[in-house]
């Protein structure tokens, strides 16, 4: 279980509430996949994902980049046990799509840097940035359970 102090829950869904899903969840899985290419094979359904041009114009890329980012909800809301929050998660993952688990922390790191690019230093300070990677880590951490 992770040990959260007061000021790192506060960071955590202070930024939260600042960040807007639809905006941020296609900017970091449109960045996964430009900067990750291996990652695209994931996501063979989802059409052109020829260049970064089409992968950042990909209606099916910016749909689920919505739905990853709205999913974090359930972290914030499980804060104390997000292990078992995505639980299922995690056996869908791993069973059924058969995700690298490496690939959570890329696109944990890809949130965070959109996350850094709009909100800046005066929002997105080092404290606030620590608590947020602390909570990405543990978020792709739980998703990698069924893994270990």
């Amino acid at each position: 279980m992770v040990e959260w102090t007061d000021a790192e829950r506060s960071a955590i869904t202070g930024l939260w509430g600042k960040i807007s899903v639809d905006e941020i969840g296609p900017q970091a899985l449109s960045r996964l996949l430009i900067v990750a290419p291996w990652t695209q094979r994931y996501f063979a359904s989802f059409g052109n994902l020829s260049s970064p041009a089409a992968i950042m114009g990909n209606p099916k890329v910016a749909a689920h980049g919505r739905t990853v980012m709205g999913g974090l909800e359930k972290a914030i809301k499980n804060m104390d046990n997000i292990k078992a929050a995505y639980a299922q998660l995690s056996v869908m993952h791993s069973e059924k799509l058969h995700v690298d688990p490496d690939n959570f922390r890329l696109l944990a790191d890809c949130i965070t840097v959109c996350v850094a690019m709009k909100f800046g230093p005066s929002v997105f300070t080092a404290d606030a940035q620590e608590a947020w990677q602390k909570f990405l880590s543990v978020v792709a951490s739980a998703l990698g359970r069924q893994y270990h």
